[in-house]
């Protein structure tokens, strides 16, 4: 199965994670909206963006962009993450496998954004315990990682819950000389 000839849809009791789509834009104008939010994204690599984003016509724009970058050139898979029980999109997740010359050679890199009400060990386990296996497969890596800087308290213990470990190593930027530390790695189980 290749993720970008048809993606999957991933779902438990609490939530559902399918590939993004234009409708998801009022939903996630909260999220990218969110101040709270946004020490959380993961923008490492991502050429200066944070990806705070107040106005509806900018949120429409990054969906249009990150679904360009699914359907033509097979870059990412940007998964919209929907509360079932609130009935509303509460993030993203994106994956894709990296190749490089650094340790994160082979890895998944995962990038989860969340509103800040969502930002809770609990919850952020509960998304984790979802994704790990089927990413592994479906992107072919022998690990996967994570960004949680020091201060994303409940981000850390999911990530320990669900068997990441920090990482000393750096992932070094496209244009070799920069290099973004607080990555969580787990290793496909064989």
């Amino acid at each position: 199965m290749n993720v970008y000839d048809k993606c999957p849809v991933l779902e438990n009791n609490s939530f559902k994670m399918r590939l993004i789509e234009e409708r998801d834009t009022d939903d996630l104008l909260c999220v990218y909206s969110d101040k709270f939010a946004l020490p959380f994204f993961n923008s490492d690599n991502c050429h200066g963006t944070n990806f705070y984003c107040a106005v509806r016509e900018h949120m429409a724009d990054s969906i249009k962009y990150w679904l360009i970058e699914y359907h033509e050139y097979r870059g990412f898979v940007r998964f919209t993450i929907v509360d079932k029980k609130e009935g509303k999109a509460v993030g993203t997740i994106e994956m894709f496998r990296r190749e490089a010359e650094d340790f994160y050679n082979d890895c998944g890199i995962l990038r989860l954004d969340l509103g800040s009400r969502w930002e809770k060990t609990e919850v952020i386990y509960d998304i984790l315990a979802l994704v790990t296996e089927p990413f592994f497969e479906w992107f072919g890596c022998s690990k996967i990682a994570t960004k949680a800087p020091v201060y994303a308290v409940d981000r850390i213990e999911a990530l320990k819950k669900a068997g990441y470990v920090k990482s000393d190593e750096p992932l070094i930027g496209h244009d070799k000389k920069i290099a973004y530390f607080d990555y969580w790695v787990i290793q496909k189980r064989i």
